[in-house]
């Protein structure tokens, strides 16, 4: 925490993480996940919830044959667990009959294991009278034990039935430590609000003295957040550099950013050898002169329809050399102007480069920026991976899994790496997102949503709101970028004002969870001080100035500015002011 002040008062602050003394309504959520797979599963999270007979001690009880499948249940080394054997369809599994309810939020978590072969995907399903839910995937191995972590909520209560999916039929699946918890919306609105008094505020103690140190009661204490310390921002395009009324608009909210398109290869070098970044640096000037961060997207996108026709004629000797240069000029023009770089965009759903250049031509791309910038983080940016528990390509396993093969390669084991989820929503399923960012922190990585939005219909501001309260709130992500670069016909899927910078309702939710966090400067508050002087605050991180006064003192109408930043210290900081 840095001060600044002078004169006659001395100011001493005491900043506290606050780590307890927050009541959570019933059940606290369990943040934890496993990647690894293990020769024995771990218990099952709280306890199994609702599931009868989650570890299978009492035999098959509670269970049921889904599909054609023959259950069976064993013992091996002390620990019991299902089979589900002689399968013929991917369906064919185990189940269990459970009542799910409509204002419940469903955590759910399983332990999975193949009997042979090669890593295989497996879902969780509830197949209720009206839908069949996908609640979470993971790839499950053989000869350990994997860990499935996901969630759930439901249109309408009623009885449920989950089972289990695999398209390998010709292995076994072994089941053990089975868990499916419901929360309260209220539960779940107070684990939210607890966490972020713990990760994204921290207790101040501050107390007026005057010049001889002597405690001031009574003193006036006004406090004013001038710069929100979490990262949230918006996507911005080149309209941005000519339109007074969008930098206005954008420049009093946000103070990060991404460019929507103005950096990608297609916009820098239509024609091959004809590089122009007038649009970029401009547009890299224009955020340094507002203080906004920038995210670099990106130095490659693995989709084949956005590569040039030329790229796309190029034989693979030419393509590498291209390559190269893409990478090495631009990370090197931007190099300590931005604070990351999306290297291989879409890499789990696309593999344009894989195909002409070989399975390893992603690590050696994420090494080509390292060695042209060591010191920029570098973020593989997927979606789906959040957005849709369907989607079998970009589970939190399988992003990890490529994450790891990117690491592995030859000297890219110094690189500072990142996660980054481009959040994409139709209907959010807020479990599932947490759930998801859980198994994610397993890396110990810098996790950011990097490109959020939510299909346009009647919830779509609803929604975004429901989104944002999730991720503000998990400990583990670290910024926000939102998808909505202005545009007069209209934004890629998702805009907050209209043509004449009027907020639309979506800009209304941002706006108001804006103040709400302490992410944009706000009116002062006031209070007076206790009898020796004291006045305790939880502040958002972030920057303040305090004006204190007091009758007794000359000149008693002083601004003091200090920041408040994390801190995994439980001790107080004591700082003092004197003139």
């Amino acid at each position: 925490m840095k001060i600044q002040g002078n004169n006659n008062i001395l100011l001493l602050l005491c900043p506290l993480l606050l780590a307890a003394g927050l009541e959570v309504n019933g059940l606290s959520y369990d943040y934890s996940a496993s990647i690894e797979c293990l020769a024995n599963p771990l218990r099952p999270q709280y306890g199994g919830g609702i599931m009868v007979n989650p570890e299978f001690n009492d035999g098959l009880k509670g269970w049921s044959s889904f599909g054609n499948a023959v259950i069976q249940h064993r013992e091996s080394e002390g620990n019991s667990f299902i089979v589900a054997h002689s399968r013929k369809q991917p369906y064919d599994s185990v189940f269990q009959k459970v009542h799910l309810e409509s204002d419940k939020l469903y955590t759910f978590s399983a332990w999975i294991q193949m009997s042979a072969g090669s890593d295989v995907s497996v879902r969780a399903v509830f197949k209720t009278s009206t839908e069949f839910i996908h609640a979470g995937a993971t790839i499950a191995e053989s000869n350990c034990w994997t860990m499935l972590k996901g969630g759930l909520t439901v249109n309408a209560s009623g009885p449920a039935e989950l089972y289990f999916e695999s398209e390998n039929t010709t292995a076994e699946i072994w089941f053990d430590s089975i868990s499916l918890q419901p929360f309260t919306q209220d539960e779940w609105k107070s684990h939210q609000d607890q966490s972020i008094e713990e990760i994204r505020k921290r207790r101040v103690t501050i107390q007026a003295v005057d010049g001889q140190g002597n405690p001031l009661p009574n003193a006036t204490i006004s406090i004013q957040q001038k710069a929100g310390g979490f990262p949230f921002g918006c996507a911005m395009n080149n309209l941005i550099l000519s339109n007074t009324a969008y930098q206005n608009w954008f420049t009093s909210r946000f103070r990060v950013t991404t460019f929507e398109n103005e950096m990608k290869w297609y916009s820098t070098e239509p024609s091959e050898g004809r590089q122009d970044y007038s649009v970029p640096d401009a547009m890299v000037r224009f955020a340094r002169q507002h203080n906004i961060a920038v995210r670099g997207h990106n130095v490659f996108w693995d989709d084949p329809h956005y590569q040039q026709g030329w790229v796309n004629s190029l034989p693979k000797k030419q393509l590498s050399i291209d390559t190269f240069g893409r990478a090495n000029n631009i990370v090197k023009r931007y190099k300590g102007q931005l604070i990351a770089w999306d290297v291989v965009n879409e890499n789990l759903h696309f593999n344009f480069f894989e195909s002409r250049l070989g399975a390893q031509a992603s690590g050696i791309m994420y090494n080509w920026v390292l060695k042209a910038d060591g010191e920029t983080p570098l973020f593989l940016n997927e979606f789906n991976t959040i957005e849709d528990s369907r989607d079998i390509k970009s589970t939190p396993k399988a992003y990890i899994k490529k994450l790891r093969e990117i690491r592995s390669f030859p000297g890219n084991f110094r690189g500072r790496f990142g996660i980054g989820l481009e959040s994409h929503f139709i209907t959010p399923n807020i479990p599932y997102i947490k759930a998801s960012i859980d198994i994610l922190a397993t890396q110990k990585v810098p996790i950011w949503i990097t490109e959020l939005d939510v299909q346009s219909g009647p919830n779509q501001a609803r929604y975004l709101e429901q989104i944002l309260r999730e991720l503000h709130s998990h400990p583990q992500v670290q910024g926000i970028v939102i998808w909505s670069a202005w545009a007069p016909q209209g934004c890629y899927r998702m805009c907050l004002t209209d043509n004449n910078f009027k907020n639309l309702a979506t800009g209304n939710v941002v706006d108001k969870l804006l103040h709400e966090w302490g992410l944009r400067a706000f009116d002062s508050s006031s209070a007076t001080t206790d009898a020796n002087g004291f006045f305790e605050a939880s502040l958002f991180h972030g920057d303040y100035e305090v004006n204190i006064t007091h009758p007794s003192v000359t000149n008693s109408s002083l601004v003091h500015r200090f920041n408040v930043a994390p801190s995994t210290s439980q001790e107080p900081l004591l700082l003092k002011l004197s003139a």
